[in-house]
């Protein structure tokens, strides 16, 4: 009886390749994080009132965060709200985790 030298491992690559064929132009969607999203006034106070991808206006928001030195120098998880960070929020601290749900609801579809 013959034995079959070949491994699942071996039939991978050639499963890999197919997977990354290219796609046609134009056909690529934006994924959900590449949507513009129009931000709320209280946000717009922080990040600008044009439409935005989540991404860049949760790096905006840090951006303001440091920039104000907003971080708690004890505990640099929280985040201590100035007065406009207070309305988004809606109290004066919350954690990095607690930030991107406060700021999903000052956000809609352009």
């Amino acid at each position: 009886m013959a034995t079959k030298t070949t491994t699942k491992a071996a039939e991978k690559p050639a499963a890999a390749k197919k997977a990354a064929a290219p796609k046609a132009e134009g056909a690529a969607k934006p994924n959900a994080l590449q949507q513009p999203l129009k931000p709320s006034e209280e946000l717009a106070a922080v990040v600008g009132a044009a439409a935005l991808p989540r991404g860049e206006v949760v790096s905006k928001v840090w951006e303001y965060i440091k920039k104000h030195n907003l971080q708690n120098p004890e505990n640099k998880r929280e985040i201590l709200a100035d007065d406009k960070l207070k309305k988004v929020f809606g109290k004066d601290k919350c954690t990095m985790f607690e930030m991107n749900k406060h700021l999903a609801a000052h956000l809609k579809s352009a």
